[in-house]
């Protein structure tokens, strides 16, 4: 992972809401509320929340749950915070992963969406997790499966392969495709001081209103903005453009739909 792997900046975080999260994010989004109730806890911690979409599926799912959301970049932790101003079972914190600011045995269940990802330390960020759960806490979280599962991606990847062939932007397939090795996010897992976890891939289908939607999105609205700014011509436009154009032909014209596949990790403390 590249240092401006975790630059969410600008105006990236709020095309990111707007465009990603309806796309590729609130499927799965629902998948981890629904299971995280099946825990029926009372007190939740969600790291690396981003905008909040799980936020916002756990507290449509789950009834009188507190819910501490917390996530290392302000910019999209703001976003979260704004939509839950007033409500008292939601409170929006500043946090490290890997560096929690909460004591020993706080929680029922921590929660990860596409974050896990990101971790510089993933055993660290684990611990963290396993250190702040009450015990027979749950410790739920999902990861991208590869990117030639990911239909939107996928096609992404290509054009830009095609128009950078020197140097291609890899953000997508470098770090949030990146960590898709079962055997590998096991050990991990056990290397936090978790036993065995259970993991599941889940396939879900990615629905948008048009072809320029995911494309903005996913070329503007996502790190990968800023490696396509850097390169120059054909410039962030045209690439967009061109993104858009490729998923037309993949997919047709008007609201299109993929697949979308990734792993969801489920760990008692």
């Amino acid at each position: 992972m590249e240092a401006t792997d975790k630059v969410f900046a600008g105006p990236v975080p709020q095309i990111y809401e707007q465009l990603l999260v309806p796309v590729i994010f609130q499927p799965y989004a629902e998948d981890l509320a629904a299971r995280i109730a099946t825990a029926r806890p009372a007190r939740i911690l969600e790291i690396a929340a981003g905008t909040g979409a799980l936020t916002r599926a756990m507290v449509t799912h789950l009834d009188g749950v507190s819910i501490v959301a917390t996530d290392l970049n302000p910019a999209m932790l703001d976003l979260a915070a704004a939509r839950f101003a007033g409500n008292d079972r939601v409170v929006c914190q500043h946090a490290d992963a890997l560096e929690l600011p909460f004591p020993d045995e706080s929680f029922d269940v921590v929660a990860c969406q596409f974050g896990a990802m990101f971790f510089p330390d993933k055993p660290k960020g684990y611990a963290e997790a396993r250190r702040v759960l009450k015990p027979g806490g749950r410790f739920l979280f999902n990861v991208w499966d590869t990117v030639e599962r990911n239909d939107f991606t996928a096609v992404m990847l290509d054009v830009l392969a095609e128009l950078f062939p020197a140097d291609p932007p890899r953000f997508l397939a470098r770090t949030p495709h990146g960590y898709h090795d079962v055997a590998m996010i096991e050990l991990d897992v056990m290397a936090g001081g978790f036993p065995l976890p259970a993991i599941e891939r889940v396939e879900k289908r990615s629905r948008a209103q048009t072809a320029l939607d995911v494309a903005t999105g996913l070329c503007q609205g996502t790190p990968t903005r800023g490696e396509i700014e850097a390169r120059g011509a054909p410039g962030l436009a045209a690439a967009t453009e061109a993104v858009a154009e490729a998923l037309e032909r993949r997919f047709g014209s008007g609201p299109i739909e993929g697949a979308l596949s990734a792993f969801v990790v489920s760990a008692e403390r």
